[in-house]
């Protein structure tokens, strides 16, 4: 593995768990919103990660001639997905919302399931900081001996 392609795996490990803060964020904001622009609650949203792939042709090219074909190649948010859950139900008959048996259907985000989630993508998030700061240290290091 090449210096600069675990920088990029780091790189893409920071772009994607930022994408998944910000659906996260966005789950809570929206955590009591029961009417949308297309209708209905508000449907909790998630991100799909998958391997990434070289996004030029010489960098594929390159990783098909070389002997890291099997090499990490980071990772990236492939589409955000909503969850398709049932809404919940709550008794509310004064809500505008409500229906003819005084029932709103609330969104389907478990404020509880929100903060643990975050909570795991933030310690992803420092743990992909941790290693590029370790790749930086290390180059630093290196062009130090080169003196």
């Amino acid at each position: 593995m090449s210096f600069l392609s675990s920088l990029d795996i780091s790189a893409s490990g920071l772009t994607a768990s930022r994408l998944r803060m910000d659906l996260i964020s966005e789950n809570i904001a929206n955590s009591d919103t029961t009417r949308t622009q297309a209708g209905g609650p508000y449907r909790r949203k998630m991100a799909v990660y998958e391997e990434a792939t070289p996004d030029d042709f010489r960098s594929a090219f390159e990783s098909k001639l070389s002997a890291e074909e099997n090499a990490p190649k980071g990772v990236k948010v492939a589409q955000v997905v909503e969850d398709q859950t049932p809404f919940t139900p709550v008794y509310n008959p004064e809500h505008p919302d409500a229906d003819a048996n005084g029932y709103v259907m609330m969104p389907n985000v478990d404020i509880s399931k929100e903060i643990m989630d975050m909570m795991s993508v933030t310690r992803a998030y420092e743990a992909n900081l941790t290693a590029l700061n370790a790749v930086k240290t290390m180059a630093s290091k290196a062009l130090e001996l080169g003196r």
